[in-house]
């Protein structure tokens, strides 16, 4: 499945070793939980893998040396649980602005599980803190050694609806523009069922799709500015039947080259349409650095990883983040660390 001229992604790699299906057998027996995340430097796939105490593993041998540079990281599933318990009602008030700024609705983000701009450090805050620095060292490297461009946009995608892209888009976004020297523009290119904007409390306009369709359009203009710092966000726009024709057309390297030229710190994260259910993610694929493919631990199953790498394979980083993961409560995990434990 993969170009004989090009060696196998990450995701080609992680496919042959990491058996995805075994969760689905497992799920009606005690899973094995997974102690910490972690980047996979680790020697062996077995702390990631959840399967039933009577059956032997069936995935392949363990991580080698080909494996020193991947990224596969896991987010627990019980880091989303919501945190609005921990501050104060005022505290998830927008701040007065005078400006035209959008406000995101942090009781929103609080009530949905997500990182919340201005709260105490927490397990879910620093989970994302080490995606994002892959990512981002990730990056870097492109830039030095391919397109110093696409080294500036990451795909946000997953194989199938309902593995959690568009809460990794979003919280990827709010970690990555945490950061003191970088911009962040957060773009729903799930065109057909968009959702960021109204995860974030936003009301969505014109957007993507509009300054595609009409050269007249400066994308910049439909760029909604947010009261996070550093947080931009561009909604999809009105919906229309050519969506894959309008993301495939000339006038797509345009507004991409518009929105990065007009901020030089500017990192653009699309959430794009799963892969095996729309076919914009494969178009943007090739536009990007980089794809951060968010697998469910419990439910996708190999043969869906690997149809989804088939479609992806116009970008040739690709990053695996394992979402919905198990972890054994009590650990020495980032929430104790910073003095917030995980709720029991």
């Amino acid at each position: 499945m993969t170009k004989p001229d090009r060696e196998p992604s990450l995701l080609e790699r992680a496919a042959k070793v990491y058996d995805f299906n075994a969760h689905l057998r497992a799920r009606s027996a005690p899973p094995a939980p997974v102690d910490d995340l972690q980047p996979v430097n680790v020697p062996a796939v077995d702390d990631l893998q959840t399967e039933a105490p009577d059956r032997a593993p069936t995935h392949g041998p363990a991580f080698d040396a080909t494996f020193e540079d991947a990224s596969f990281l896991a987010i627990p599933e019980e880091l989303r649980a919501p945190i609005g318990s921990e501050l104060s009602d005022e505290f998830y008030l927008p701040p007065d602005h005078s400006d035209d700024t959008a406000r995101i609705d942090r009781g929103m983000l609080a009530a949905n599980g997500m990182i919340v701009p201005g709260a105490p450090v927490g397990p879910l805050a620093e989970e994302f803190r080490l995606i994002k620095r892959q990512l981002l060292i990730a990056s870097a490297r492109i830039a030095e050694s391919d397109s110093p461009e696409k080294a500036r946009m990451i795909l946000v995608c997953s194989a199938r609806p309902e593995d959690g892209k568009t809460f990794c888009a979003i919280n990827l976004a709010l970690s990555i523009a945490a950061e003191r020297d970088t911009e962040v523009l957060l773009v729903d290119a799930d065109v057909a069922k968009p959702d960021v904007a109204n995860q974030l409390g936003l009301s969505a306009g014109a957007g993507l799709l509009d300054a595609l369709a009409d050269s007249a359009i400066d994308v910049e203009d439909l760029v909604i500015r947010t009261d996070v710092a550093h947080l931009s966000v561009l909604p999809a726009g009105t919906k229309t039947a050519m969506d894959t024709e309008l993301l495939a057309s000339a006038r797509t390297r345009t507004v991409i080259a518009r929105l990065l030229a007009a901020n030089p710190r500017r990192i653009v994260i699309f959430d794009s349409p799963p892969a095996l259910a729309a076919s914009p993610a494969s178009v943007l694929a090739m536009r990007v650095g980089q794809v951060m493919l968010v697998v469910r631990a419990d439910r996708t199953p190999e043969s869906e990883l690997r149809a989804a790498v088939n479609l992806l394979d116009g970008c040739e980083h690709i990053q695996l983040v394992l979402n919905a993961v198990s972890f054994v409560q009590g650990g020495a995990r980032f929430g104790s660390y910073y003095g917030h434990e995980v709720s029991q």
